[in-house]
Parts: C-alpha cells; structure tokens; sequence
C-alpha cells in the first residue's frame, strides 16, 4: 500500500515540485501565456530536479489560462518527457466525477504512471461564473461523496452500479485531496490519500490543518502512511539584491491582479492607482498571501524551504514561480534545481 507517485521518505533530499496558474502576463495574449507554461515545463523536465508539474482550475479570471486542466495537461504531457503532470487541482464541484474519471483515464492511459488528480471543493471562481457552469451551488457539499465516486470509477470496481469510465477503469490515477483549511485535511485523512495544502495564498491554517490530518490519518490502498504536500511561493535569482527587488515586483503584480477583479474588463491601473492599492487593505491581502515565501540567491532559498519543510511538517513542497518575465522564471528553476 504505497502511492507510486509519492517519492521515497527514506531519502534526506528535499522533494520539490510546481505549481504552474498558466498566468496571463500584462499585454499578453492567452496563446503565448501557454507558449510560456509549456517552456517552463521542459525547462523543468529536462533539469530533472522536480517531482511533478500542477496547474489549477480557475474560471472567468483573465489572468489565468489554466481553466481547461485537462486539455492543457494533455499538451504539456505530450510536450516533457519524466515529470509527473496534474491538477492542483480540479475543482470537482464544477464536474461530473464520471466525465473527470474519463478525463483523467485518457490521460492515464496516453501518458502512464506520469498523471496525479488533484482535487479541490472550492469552485474556483465566483458565484456568477458557477452558475455559467450550470452546477448547483450545493455541489460542494456533496464533495466527499464525489471523491469516492471519483475512486471507484478509477479502481477496478465501479462505486455505481452499471457505470463504468472507459477509459478510466483500473487506471487507479493517484488522488491527492487539495485545501486550506480543517475540512480537507478531515476528509483525506479519513479517505487515506495524500494531502496538499495552499499555503501559497492562505497560509493561516496550515499548521492546524497538517496536524489534523496526520493525527486521523487511517491508511487505504493507496497510501499506506500520510503524506503532506505544503506550497508556498519562490523568487530566486543570482543575488538577493536582484531576488528582492523581483520580489517587489511579484507583490505588485499579485495586488494588482485583486484590484482588477473589482475593475470593468480591460480596464489597468495606472501606477500610481497601484501604489494607492499597495497600501490599502487589498494590498495587504496581497502581502498576506505571500507569507510563506523565499527570497534570494540559492543559499538564501535553500535555506528558507528548509525551514518552511519543518515548519509546515510537509513530505514535498510545491512552489509558485511567477515572478515577473520569462528569463527570470526559467533562471529561477535553475537556482532550485541546484538544491538538495
């Protein structure tokens, strides 16, 4: 009872991974944010350094081109070759589990033992969006019912009788149960899969939720022991100097992407709105979201995702790296890469 995507604990070396939005840069088109997210994921690839590669479900977001996880996947799949691909997640809410069993199934069987299916309660957008996605707004309660719905359809027996995904069936695609907050630690603690916690952007219940989740852990077919997955954000460059003034950038970039939302499409900030957003509450939030994040040269980075493993109690730590411009992000995976 082992998930075979999870690397071997017996080994002091720090598992790494990514978190890739697909982010929509300032007067950048949805196609070359691809171009980009698909030379990330080689440039990831071929360091060899890094576990797996997520990219999340987001809707009606402008920047963010992740909303079709399962076809972007697919693309980035057949675009690396060893990485292991998924969704962090799909927000299961907005799906029937048997079209994601089929999905994911699809996936499994073009790109075997390379494909992880994270999956998440919330809906990934906003209350207006979800009711263009024609679900019904309780969805989300029947979260857990869904995920073992979801399970069965991938095992080799079906939770409901006389449906089975094809393809899907015995694709056993690994589960991770994604949140930030007590419920989904409970839930993949009771259903014993492998836990990933968004610390990235809300980090206030990452210590409690952990703690839950390996105190309740009960072990399944899948996982024989807990497994923790903590995220949190990475500038690293050649100097901290560098490092922080990309930092700087990033914090802007972020509050801005809050205040747009707030804003009729289209319509940008000038600078010195943004300045104005930097201290208000909304550029606080955005701060807020950035507490677990490392910063500087490789030393300095190093450092830091060693502490934030203690401090978090994570197995494997899965980092953003949306830091401004596209030679910073591909220097940036070579600074990671460099460390053990």
């Amino acid at each position: 009872m082992s998930t075979p995507s999870a690397p071997s604990q017996s080994t002091d070396r720090l598992p790494l991974s990514i978190l890739d939005l697909a982010t929509v840069g300032h007067r950048q088109s949805v196609g070359e944010a691809l171009a980009e997210s698909t030379t990330l994921a080689q440039k990831a690839d071929q360091l060899g350094r890094f576990e797996r590669l997520w990219f999340a479900e987001h809707h009606n977001m402008a920047s963010i081109a992740s909303a079709a996880t399962s076809v972007l996947l697919t693309h980035i799949a057949a675009h690396t070759e060893r990485i292991r691909v998924g969704s962090g997640g799909v927000m299961l809410p907005n799906h029937s589990p048997l079209v994601i069993a089929e999905q994911f199934g699809t996936l499994a069987e073009l790109y075997p033992d390379r494909i992880d299916l994270g999956l998440g309660r919330a809906p990934g957008t906003d209350q207006r969006t979800w009711a263009a996605l024609r679900r019904d707004p309780r969805a989300s309660d029947r979260f857990p019912q869904d995920v073992v719905e979801l399970q069965g359809y991938l095992a080799e027996e079906t939770k409901v009788e006389g449906i089975e995904a094809v393809p899907g069936k015995g694709t056993n695609v690994p589960l991770y149960i994604l949140g930030s907050s007590l419920f989904g630690a409970k839930l993949a603690a009771a259903l014993g899969l492998p836990y990933a916690f968004a610390s990235h952007f809300a980090p206030d219940a990452l210590k409690p939720a952990v703690q839950a989740y390996r105190a309740e852990f009960r072990p399944s077919e899948q996982l024989e022991s807990p497994y923790v997955i903590a995220a949190l954000n990475v500038v690293a460059a050649d100097s901290t100097e560098e490092a922080k003034a990309l930092r700087d950038k990033t914090l802007r970039a972020r509050a801005a992407s809050l205040a747009s939302r707030q804003l009729p499409r289209g319509q940008e900030l000038t600078d010195d709105q943004l300045d104005f957003v930097l201290h208000s509450p909304l550029g606080e939030q955005a701060r807020h979201m950035m507490t677990y994040t490392a910063v500087g040269d490789a030393a300095d980075v190093a450092d830091y995702l060693q502490w934030f493993r203690a401090e978090s109690d994570a197995d494997e730590l899965m980092f953003t790296n949306a830091i401004p411009g596209m030679d910073n992000r591909l220097r940036a995976l070579e600074i990671v890469a460099t460390i053990d």
